[in-house]
């Protein structure tokens, strides 16, 4: 049997419209929250970069959140035989408060970074759920950063 122009078009609205009816429900979805860069000075010559970080939440980790960290690529002079090219390292530390809970925690990783950047340094944290404000840092002489995220329950 052959299918008119009209009946086809009915068809595939048809089908649109009941995958947005059935799709639309209220789902909560993985989150990613950015906070300020730090620029900071590193050791392992005369260097400089800047800590990147942010958190990652998502409703399948209740209660807990990944915090994550990275540096931009290093600027300065280090020894060695490419001292254009030097190899830095900076102690980070992500210091959490959740404002809810009261529970408090950190995530403190040595940040190793070159001409490239560093590699990314992931952790999950237990923040248990609701409002929590971080603050950056770092062990050299810096400009700390503050955020705050949403933990799902």
């Amino acid at each position: 049997m052959r299918q008119t122009h009209r009946a086809r078009i009915a068809a595939v609205l048809a089908g649109a419209a009941a995958t947005v009816v059935l799709g639309s429900g209220a789902q909560a979805e993985a989150e990613t929250i950015p906070f300020p860069d730090v620029p900071t000075m590193a050791r392992g010559g005369l260097c400089w970069t800047s800590v990147q970080t942010w958190a990652d939440t998502d409703p399948q980790w209740p209660g807990r959140a990944v915090l994550n960290m990275r540096a931009t690529p290093v600027g300065g002079i280090g020894p060695g035989r490419y001292p254009f090219a030097p190899l830095c390292e900076v102690r980070a530390t992500a210091a959490w408060r959740n404002l809810d809970t009261g529970a408090t925690g950190a995530f403190d990783n040595i940040v190793v970074t070159g001409i490239y950047g560093s590699i990314q340094y992931a952790l999950f944290q237990d923040t248990g759920p609701g409002r929590v404000e971080v603050t950056v840092t770092t062990d050299a002489p810096s400009i700390p950063a503050k955020g705050l995220f949403v933990v799902p329950a």
